[in-house]
């Protein structure tokens, strides 16, 4: 048997981020220069891929959001409660190091993610993430995640479809 070649684990303070770098500006400068703020804050949790020589090969982030209920497509919220809205968690960023591209980690902190959020304690009916062009759209459709009718580049996934997921 192989060791793995990632381990994820929340992001800590030892951790040197200074040369990630995933190719969107937008999520270079924010995770070298907001997240930590935004994890003090109670705002998001952030996880890292670590490969072999500890070095960061990719993170996302999750947080407490909510979907409203007319939002969901018809046939997902007719089962549902007629609460204006229904708790879910937020996948926020997601990025992988230019480094380590092509290899499936991408995947592989999604299916992390994913397990996480599904032995947690705290309610939450789905994952929604929020693709940042149809690029990421598709790979949240390939792993199974579906488009809201109203936002095609909101998507998301009903807990029930995570349950017992596992790494």
């Amino acid at each position: 048997m192989t060791a793995p070649r990632f381990r994820v684990v929340p992001l800590g303070d030892g951790f040197d981020r200074s040369d990630f770098r995933c190719g969107s500006l937008p999520l270079d400068h924010y995770f070298h220069r907001q997240v930590t703020q935004d994890i003090r804050r109670r705002i998001t949790a952030c996880f890292v891929a670590l490969d072999a020589d500890e070095r960061i090969a990719g993170f996302y982030t999750l947080a407490s959001t909510s979907i409203l209920l007319g939002d969901l497509p018809e046939e997902v919220a007719k089962k549902l409660p007629r609460y204006p809205t229904v708790p879910a968690v937020r996948m926020g960023r997601l990025a992988v190091d230019e480094r380590h591209k092509g290899i499936g980690l991408g995947g592989a902190l999604l299916a992390d993610a994913l397990a996480r959020i599904g032995k947690a304690e705290i309610a939450a009916f789905a994952m929604l993430v929020d693709a940042k062009d149809e690029s990421a759209a598709a790979f949240y459709r390939h792993h199974g995640l579906i488009a809201l009718p109203s936002s095609p580049l909101t998507l998301f996934l009903p807990m029930a479809s995570i349950r017992g997921f596992t790494v």
